[in-house]
């Protein structure tokens, strides 16, 4: 550990630092104690714009950007990406003028408090316990891939860290400063955040093409569509920057094909914007910056602000997860057989004939060297000691304990599936073959018996180690490894602050105090809210480990992404109808989330379980089921209000003293923003310059 002093130093003043002057802050501005509701979960409505637009994006950047994003990058996604960020730019504009205005008027304090205010107490109440379920598996995910970038680091120095210690490291952290200081704590902790976080996707950057420029050899995505991988070497006349054009220039393209099952471009449609919309314009962790801002226009400026930043992420996020496959495919394919020896020691349990797999009692390094395949090798070990002992890694070799092999139980009827990591066939391409027709004849048995088959992920790549492995990159013992290091976490740590914030305001206004406590004094209140952050804490450490699942997914930005679906497309099309539909009736809103839910989750399982949609690639992406589920959501709606309309339209009614006066020069940067969004997906287009 005293080769990295400095480091260690500078990542804990860093991390004290952040959180006192958060708490200072934020007392300076409330006095001693936060005792009041406003104060507590609104900041007292007086941000500025800057504290907005960089709260906003110190919220937002976190583990779907520096750990999914980069992973996805990694993938054959690669460039493509980039559309979650740069379509934001453009919902931000949007969301600056046509949505913050009603909220701020309304004088409303979550999202699902709007509902009400526009359709009925039972539209809020299904809306809060919805988003409460679903920042469940949010907070889990976060904590999890900030936990896995310190165990993927700490592997490279022979340090086995496990997700647990840093899981509980960043849900206290986060916990402290929320507990303690509710919003205004958060938004000056995400101020500092915020801006060391883009200074250090600057460094991981420039580390990362300075790589590139001195390695003799580099993995290469031959085909985007297939995934197929090939290992080229570098000619040494090249720059870092010609080399990466060279390698990758078929993953800069914003539009892959519609068979894409992450991001294809018939998502780009409307799919992608449907979550986008949910993201920024009304989901809570987000909005409640929004909802703290000081006036209309101080509001607006600071969404466009954001707006603007979103636009530069993907260059420090997206490309050096690029660069990191090209660099580090050795690595990500070792991290990914903690990943198959689970689902692939089923499968021998279950077929203990296979030629597939064999197991190995407690092989020594030398025979490990040896082995190369093409079966797989389950090593089995005693205890855990006696398997870290050993220092050679094969990827065809899955390491395990005895203990936790002969626990593993198989299914009766077990397959396999490989199709979230294109690569698979590809990098195994000698068990491919004897792999699908393993699938079809476990398939025939179960039918015959009237039975399903259990599906075990396979996976390549671990691709959400990206971040992990550049981080190394960093010169050790210097300052700088601790400061990046401190500034992704801080990342993660701001995004759970503001899920914790979040969670806690919804539980405590929109069940708690309406339901429960309605006439309870504002210091129980408070009180109550911060009793609900530390719990969510606490739930937050115990779902991390449980997200490295591959059966869940490779990715965890499609984890969140995905998992979102089941309310984001329901909660964006009661909104949108209400503000445009006057005359739509009350029952709108619980019957548009209802509809949402079930319709969303039915494609899934179809998706999951059936073959229903097979050689439809529509219908294979959850991006399109989002969609659908839009669609039908307001076609429900349409009916029901062209059935019973109200008899007068709703009236919003003016429940602040803000000042609601809009900005215009916020107005004017913003349509210059979405000018800027275009051109960027001109340039990285098929017909761009970057091909």
């Amino acid at each position: 550990m005293a080769a990295f002093g400095v480091d260690i130093t500078v990542f804990v003043v860093f991390i004290l630092g952040v959180v006192a002057i958060g708490l200072i802050k934020s007392r300076k501005a409330h006095g001693e104690g936060e005792k009041d509701v406003q104060d507590f979960f609104l900041a007292g409505r007086g941000l500025t714009w800057w504290l907005v637009g960089f709260s906003l994006i110190a919220a937002n950047i976190s583990t779907e950007q520096f750990v999914g994003m980069n992973g996805a990058g990694a993938s054959h996604v690669g460039l493509a990406i980039a559309s979650y960020e740069w379509l934001a730019a453009v919902t931000l504009t949007v969301v600056a003028f046509c949505f913050l205005p009603y909220f701020l008027r309304a004088g409303i304090y979550t999202m699902p408090e709007f509902l009400e205010y526009r359709y009925n107490s039972s539209a809020r109440l299904l809306m809060a316990v919805a988003t409460i379920l679903i920042y469940l598996m949010l907070l889990g995910a976060v904590t999890y891939s900030g936990a896995l970038t310190v165990d993927t680091l700490g592997k490279r120095y022979g340090l086995s860290i496990g997700l647990w210690y840093p899981s509980m490291f960043i849900a206290l952290i986060a916990m402290i400063y929320v507990v303690t200081g509710g919003l205004k704590a958060s938004v000056w902790a995400d101020l500092i955040q915020g801006s060391a976080l883009i200074l250090g996707g600057g460094i991981i950057m420039y580390f990362a093409f300075s790589q590139l420029g001195s390695v003799e050899e580099a993995a290469r995505v031959v085909d985007t569509k297939t995934g197929e991988i090939a290992i080229v070497q570098l000619d040494e006349e090249t720059g870092p920057v010609e080399r990466f054009m060279d390698l990758n220039s078929n993953r800069l393209s914003m539009f892959l094909p519609a068979s894409d099952h992450v991001l294809p471009w018939t998502a780009l449609l409307l799919g992608v914007w449907i979550p986008n919309f949910y993201y920024w314009g009304l989901n809570q962790y987000i909005t409640q910056r929004t909802l703290g801002s000081s006036s209309l226009a101080e509001g607006q400026r600071g969404i466009v602000f954001a707006a603007y930043l979103k636009l530069i992420i993907p260059f420090i996020v997206v490309i050096p997860g690029i660069i990191a496959f090209n660099l580090f495919h050795g690595n990500m394919q070792l991290s990914a057989r903690a990943d198959n020896s689970g689902a692939i020691a089923k499968y021998l349990k279950a077929n203990p004939d296979t030629d597939f797999v064999f197991t190995e009692e407690a092989p020594t390094d030398e025979e490990i060297t040896a082995h190369q395949g093409p079966r797989f090798m389950i090593a089995l070990y005693p205890n855990i000691k006696a398997m870290n002992a050993i220092t050679t890694k094969n990827p065809l070799v899955l390491p395990m304990t005895q203990n936790r092999f002969e626990n593993t139980k198989p299914a009766e009827f077990q397959i396999f599936s490989s199709k979230e990591d294109l690569a698979w066939k590809h990098v195994y391409r000698d068990l491919t073959e004897e792999m699908n027709a393993f699938n079809a004849t476990v398939s025939a048995a179960a039918t015959e018996a009237g039975k399903k088959t259990e599906s075990q992920a396979l996976v390549a790549y671990k691709y959400d180690t990206a971040l992990g492995e550049l981080l190394d990159l960093l010169p050790k013992n210097q300052g700088l490894l601790g400061f990046v290091l401190a500034a992704f976490l801080g990342a993660v740590i701001s995004s759970l602050a503001a899920m914790l914030n979040a969670c806690s305001s919804i539980l405590t206004l929109d069940l708690v105090e309406k339901h429960l406590l309605p006439k309870a004094p504002q210091g129980t209140i408070v009180f109550i809210g911060r009793i609900s952050v530390v719990v969510f804490a606490v739930i937050s450490c115990v779902l991390a480990p449980l997200m490295g699942n591959p059966n869940i997914s490779n990715s965890i930005f499609t984890i969140i992404q995905g998992g979102q679906g089941l309310i984001s497309p329901g909660i964006l099309a009661v909104f949108v109808f209400g503000f445009l539909v006057r005359r739509a009736p009350r029952m709108c809103g619980v019957v548009g989330l209802l509809v949402n839910v079930v319709c969303y989750g039915t494609l899934w399982y179809l998706s999951a379980n059936t073959d229903v949609f097979a050689g439809i690639d529509f219908m294979n992406n959850f991006l399109n089921w989002m969609a659908i589920s839009f669609a039908l959501c307001l076609l429900v709606q349409a009916i029901m209000t062209m059935v019973a309309p109200l008899p007068a339209p709703i009236e919003f009614k003016v429940n602040s003293d803000l000042d609601l006066k809009s900005s215009r020069g916020a107005l004017m940067a913003g349509i210059g923003c979405i000018a800027l969004t275009v051109i960027m997906y001109i340039v990285f287009s098929p017909i761009g310059i970057a091909r």
